[in-house]
């Protein structure tokens, strides 16, 4: 760990990870059940037994002569009914530090627990970093987490994506509530009242911008303002009331910092200003501060890239930072941050928002017929790809739920839970269920939508939905926004009202190949796939 400059960057350091250790490692990453069927399709899956024999192997005396540190933390508000606690054991004081950054660590915790035996149990040992035997490990019916050979965040911080998805989701499906890859945010509008929205996107779609999002000056100067509640997971459970209601287990953000700068996301480059942890970004050694692609055009000259190496910024062709380099920043330093943030209560859920990058197919926004619909709407997610992922740039990666990575059992059960959930909620109080996508490109490739800030327009749409505001035309995926229904002003320059029709248009011949791709999806799923996602495929085929 490098301390960095007190003065500019106080309480910070910047950390640096072996060089074939640098991302979470899908094909590593096992869910072991009892049987393979119960991790389903979209898992990698080892038998039990066996793995817990391998893993100790593995990990047998990696401690000797290293510092021990045990972690108890609370992922949510310590007491609150939605959080749950686990115990980390780790030979590393990276993920100590960022721990306490991410979750609430400490003697509460314990207290908190007392002696039930309702806690999730993480090993992690950094063994030798050897990319051959790095194993990132789930046991759902054990509430146990084990990984070795590695020294990166999202395999060894085990309250992140291992405990509050992988395990949370299975915790959720047995006891009724809900563990998702959602950020969730607060819309206020100029009388006060917010209201809130759970969103799901796979990587590479905006998700912390739209977290964090800034309204454009035409929504400032009304009053309009956008709170900050979680950046990437979120527990949701059925309040008193009937309502659902979220929290964010995190109190942290583990961000991607390439592309983060003052006009992309301002909030998230303030949350790094005080008591963060950069991983694999570049050193300015003249000043102690960091840099990365993409923060300002002022590399410096005098700097040591993410492998540790000298690095002149403005000479050199090699980039300075990792393209997954990441900032771990306290919640409490961003400027956006939601006053209920803490509420041990979360906060009840309006809309649902799914949504991925399609450059021809989904409209701007769209909203399911029901909830079952809704379900099915998030069922069929899918992205194309962009140069940061692996595979040929536009190819199609099926992401239901942006849950792909992340569902702790199989993902048959996991849509069937969602459809339950549906069935105890009463229809008035149930959110609204809807997909959004940015991404539509004209024929020469470029965006048609600006994106960003003026995302709140779409947002706006959406809320006005959920009031019953507003109508929407119905077409064979969902209803659809009129065009003079969102508003362009102050963008009228940038999007013409014909524009806008076009990105709202429903193509019935791309929308049949769509569903034939859908199909062939659902069939890796066999008698798992809920007949309800069935009945709601061929819906969409008679209606096209």
């Amino acid at each position: 760990m490098t301390k960095l400059n007190p003065e500019l960057l106080p309480d910070c350091y910047l950390h640096r990870t072996k060089a074939n250790d640098v991302a979470r490692v899908e094909a590593r990453t096992l869910i072991c059940t009892p049987t393979k069927e119960e991790a389903g399709p979209t898992n990698h899956w080892m038998d039990p037994d066996e793995c817990y024999k391998m893993l100790y192997d593995i990990a047998r005396d990696s401690y000797k002569g290293r510092t021990m540190y045990v972690l108890p933390y609370s992922m949510g508000p310590v007491g609150s009914p939605f959080s749950k606690i686990g115990i980390e054991v780790t030979d590393s004081i990276y993920v100590v530090l960022n721990m306490c950054i991410m979750t609430r660590v400490g003697q509460a915790v314990l207290d908190c627990l007392g002696d039930s035996d309702d806690w999730v149990r993480g090993l992690h040992a950094k063994c030798k970093i050897d990319a051959e035997n790095r194993w990132i490990v789930q046991f759902p019916q054990d509430n146990t987490i084990i990984s070795v050979n590695s020294g990166y965040g999202g395999n060894v911080l085990l309250g992140k994506k291992c405990f509050a998805l992988r395990i949370a989701s299975y915790q959720g499906w047995k006891e009724g509530w809900q563990a998702e890859h959602m950020l969730i945010l607060g819309v206020e509008f100029p009388n006060g009242d917010v209201k809130y929205i759970c969103a799901a996107f796979p990587s590479a779609c905006g998700k912390t911008n739209l977290a964090m999002l800034i309204p454009p000056e035409y929504y400032r100067k009304k009053g309009y303002k956008v709170w900050t509640v979680g950046d990437d997971i979120a527990w949701i459970r059925k309040g008193p009331d009937g309502r659902l209601y979220a929290i964010n287990p995190e109190n942290g953000f583990f961000g991607v910092a390439p592309g983060t700068n003052d006009k992309s996301n301002p909030n998230a480059l303030a949350s790094t200003k005080r008591g963060a942890i950069f991983t694999n970004v570049a050193l300015n050694k003249d000043n102690m501060t960091v840099w990365w692609e993409g923060l300002d055009k002022n590399p410096p000259e005098n700097g040591l890239d993410w492998l540790g190496n000298d690095w002149n910024g403005k000479t050199s062709t090699e980039v300075g930072a990792n393209p997954n380099s990441r900032f771990t920043a306290p919640a409490v330093n961003c400027p956006c941050l939601s006053s209920e943030f803490e509420n041990p209560n979360g906060v009840p859920i309006s809309a649902f928002v799914f949504g991925g990058r399609r450059a021809k197919l989904a409209p701007l926004v769209y909203q399911s017929k029901d909830w079952d619909n809704g379900v099915f709407v998030g069922s069929i997610m899918a992205s194309e790809k962009t140069a940061a992922a692996v595979g040929k740039v536009g190819e199609l990666r099926r992401d239901p739920m942006a849950m792909l990575p992340f569902c702790g059992y199989n993902m048959g059960d996991y849509w069937q839970h969602w459809i339950d959930i549906g069935k105890t909620l009463d229809p008035d109080k149930a959110p609204k269920i809807f997909n959004v996508n940015w991404f539509r490109k004209s024929d020469d490739g470029k965006f048609l939508w600006p994106g960003f800030g003026d995302n709140l327009r779409v947002l706006e749409w959406i809320l006005k939905r959920c009031e019953g505001e507003i109508d929407a035309k119905e077409t064979p995926i969902g209803y659809v926004p009129y065009a003079e229904d969102i508003n362009l002003e102050g963008i009228e320059d940038e999007v013409s009202r014909e524009t806008l029709a076009s990105i709202l248009e429903v193509e019935p011949e791309l929308w049949k190949e769509e569903a034939a791709g859908i199909e062939e999806y659902y069939a890796q799923f066999g008698d798992k796939l809920p007949p309800v996602l069935r009945e709601q495929l061929e819906n969409l085929k008679a209606a096209l």
